[in-house]
């Protein structure tokens, strides 16, 4: 009888085991044998984001000169413009009132405005009706509430903030209050939450090279635009403030406008993702919040308020964040950054014009915290700063009162615009360029075979446990199934599915495949099957809703490595491993894939090279019919920042031509399964020496594999 330690020996060796060795006894796992496979994804975005802190505080240490400072900021801005699409362009405004009232000590004017052509802004001004204008004018920024500047806490600050003698622009953020783009069934309150308003359009605007960054950036430009000409305001007093997601936006505004004078940002997402002591995917957050491709630059959350400096900036933070709200993260992290940034103000002779303030209540515009921005205004702002001990008399308002649309609805008043039609009426460019480039896969590491790990058997085949080397901490689990009598002639099969490897059962697809002489590799890829991470440190609602392909999809864009990418390259070094082994040489490999996993596989395919066929069952169309839709179904692991201003996948498709591809069972961006006709529109067949290959069913079965694999090249 073989031994254990035979066993081990021989799996380490590649060696294949005698027919019956393991039915002679059950096989059982190896002390040692097996890695922990839910640590590699971690592990590899925790790498990328220490030698992205690491390069960002290497740049900060340098700042020791009032010159070095302002080449920092200078930076920052021109950074943040290059990563979040750029600098739209200055259009008409087009403001308008639709009506006003008045309460004790001011009125509220509504006003619509446009930011850019044809996207409609909903804003409430509260002019004070004592005192002498001019007067400091504060751009209030909401959180992410559904009915936006109606909020309770927010009609707060502002009348507060009024009836003190400052003149309050409060504007509808991007999918919220008058402003929803996905309607319930009250025109102003979303059927989604104010997150995925942002985050829905704005997946899709990163394939076309644009943000919802960029967008919500540019709103609260213009926002200040209207709030600087309005005649009552001294344009040298501007100042902005809010709460959450407003806070966040604050910062968005300071890193690239110099009129403002004093900021106050309270429960912002002041937590950089890419930090030493990474706790993995990182604080990602919604899509405006994200930046894709700043942990390579160095640049971080952190970074907004530096250009700001030293202009006074009050930080007011929940101490509660790191575990209600944010990531475990929220507050180590934004103290020590605030060190790093109290350091730059005392460089440049204004220690005291920045403050940190914590509250122990929970995520909020509270009384305290408005009360603190309150005394952060005055002292600023005010010529003769007032002792403010007690906030003025509030009194919000329904809804309904402050809407500037009849109904509560730009879209359904006033015909505005939205995200999603903004981004699919978007034409762009193509410009060539390298795939892998394009998705930042990497080549495996050279000369790196498989590694089996063990085997077993069923009646008709005998499956190995192997592993891939794939990018540094990093392997690739996978079984391979073979035949007792492999038939050279037949392609070994790679099958990708989104389940990863689950079909391993005893009369499943691998093994009825087996069973036919074929020779079946099954992997997971990354954040699929045993690679799916595991739970990240800190409060168990955190560590739920942040284990996701959503996350990690997020975390990976902006340290630089797509998850895409990520996915291809675990294919790459998995078609590597298989060819690296003798016995297979020269054998004829081929991929199937069904569902989101078609995408990583033509990409592969395409980088790659050599692969004999491919067959590719119920995957997308395009990224470009994706975009048609505003309620899209494909995974954000397979979404590629400025992907369509380069490629698309019938484009990619036609450049492995002479390399026959099977397409069976298209679908939309919606997810629905598209008439052959519609698909042959777009992979026409006859253009492509039939080596174009369309099916109407999305067929995963051994029956559609075989006929598939068997069929003449």
């Amino acid at each position: 009888m073989i031994t254990r330690r035979q066993i081990a020996k021989m799996a380490a060796m590649g060696a294949a085991f005698p027919r019956g060795t393991m039915a002679q006894k059950p096989a059982v796992p190896l002390r040692g044998l097996y890695r922990d496979y839910s640590r590699c994804l971690p592990d590899f975005l925790t790498r990328l984001a220490r030698e992205a802190a690491q390069r960002r505080d290497a740049a900060l240490a340098r700042l020791t000169t009032a010159e070095a400072i302002a080449e920092r900021q200078r930076w920052v801005t021109s950074t943040f413009w290059k990563l979040v699409g750029g600098m739209p362009e200055r259009t008409p405004l087009n403001t308008r009132s639709t009506g006003s009232f008045e309460r004790s000590g001011y009125r509220v004017e509504k006003l619509v405005y446009e930011s850019q052509p044809g996207l409609l802004i909903s804003a409430n001004l509260y002019v004070p009706t004592t005192g002498t204008p001019p007067y400091p004018g504060v751009l209030f920024q909401p959180g992410h509430s559904a009915n936006g500047k109606a909020y309770m806490q927010y009609q707060r600050c502002c009348q507060g903030l009024a009836r003190l003698g400052y003149l309050v622009l409060a504007f509808d953020p991007m999918g919220q209050g008058e402003r929803t783009y996905f309607p319930g069934p009250q025109p102003f309150l979303t059927r989604l939450d104010a997150d995925e308003e942002h985050t829905r359009p704005g997946r899709q605007m990163l394939l076309k090279g644009d943000t919802s960054t960029r967008l919500q950036t540019w709103d609260a430009i213009r926002s200040l635009d209207v709030l600087a000409a309005h005649p009552l305001v001294d344009p040298k007093r501007l100042a902005s403030t809010g709460q959450s997601g407003g806070g966040t936006n604050t910062m968005l505004l300071a890193a690239v406008d110099s009129r403002l004078a004093v900021a106050a940002i309270s429960c912002p997402n002041t937590e950089n993702v890419a930090i030493a002591d990474f706790n993995s995917p990182g604080s990602t957050d919604d899509a405006e919040q994200n930046f894709i491709g700043g942990g390579p630059l160095g640049f971080d959350r952190w970074d907004l308020v530096y250009p700001l400096a030293p202009k006074p900036l009050l930080v007011a933070v929940s101490e509660r964040d790191f575990f209600g709200t944010y990531s475990p993260r929220y507050i180590s992290n934004g103290m020590q950054e605030f060190a790093k940034l109290q350091r730059i103000y005392r460089t440049m002779g204004h220690a005291d014009r920045v403050r940190w303030y914590s509250t122990p209540l929970p995520h909020g515009l509270a009384y305290a915290m408005r009360m603190e921005i309150y005394r952060w205004m005055e002292r600023w702002l005010q010529p003769n700063a007032r002792s403010i001990d007690v906030e003025p008399e509030t009194n919000p308002e329904p809804d309904e009162q402050l809407f500037v649309s009849p109904h509560g609805s730009l879209v359904a008043d006033f015909g505005s615009t939205a995200p999603f039609l903004m981004n699919r009426q978007r034409q762009v460019k193509r410009t060539p360029i390298a795939l892998d480039a394009l998705i930042r896969s990497d080549a495996p590491p050279p000369a790196a075979p498989l590694k089996p790990l063990a085997e077993t058997r069923y009646r008709n085949s005998r499956i190995e446990a192997v592993e891939f080397p794939s990018a540094p901490g990093v392997w690739v689990p996978a079984w391979i199934f073979r035949p007792f009598k492999e038939d050279a002639h037949k392609p070994i099969l790679v099958l990708l599915e989104p389940g990863g490897r689950a079909n391993w059962r005893e009369d499943g697809l691998y093994d009825q495949l087996a069973s036919e002489g074929y020779v079946v590799c099954a992997p997971d890829l990354r954040n699929q099957g045993d690679l799916r991470p595991e739970f990240g440190r800190g409060v168990r609602g955190h560590a739920d809703t942040h284990n996701s392909e959503e996350h990690y999809a997020w975390s990976s864009l902006i340290l630089g490595k797509p998850l895409l990418g990520q996915r291809v390259t675990d294919i790459r070094a998995m078609l590597q491993g298989i060819r690296s082994r003798a016995e297979w040489s020269g054998r004829v490999v081929a991929i199937a894939a069904s569902g989101f996993t078609t995408v990583p596989a033509l990409f592969a395919a395409a980088i790659d090279k050599r692969l004999d066929r491919l067959y590719l069952s119920g995957g997308l169309l395009s990224f470009e019919v994706l975009c048609q839709e505003p309620d899209y179904q494909q995974p954000f692991g397979n979404f590629v920042p400025d992907l369509l201003l380069h490629t698309d996948l019938p484009a990619i498709a036609k450049e492995l031509v002479p390399s026959p591809i099977t397409l069976a069972g298209a679908v939309d961006g919606a997810g629905r399964a598209l008439p052959i006709e519609q698909v042959r529109s777009v992979y026409p067949e006859s253009g492509t020496e039939g080596r174009i290959r369309l099916k109407a069913a999305a067929r995963w079965e051994a029956a559609a594999i075989r006929e598939w694999a068997t069929s003449r090249p």
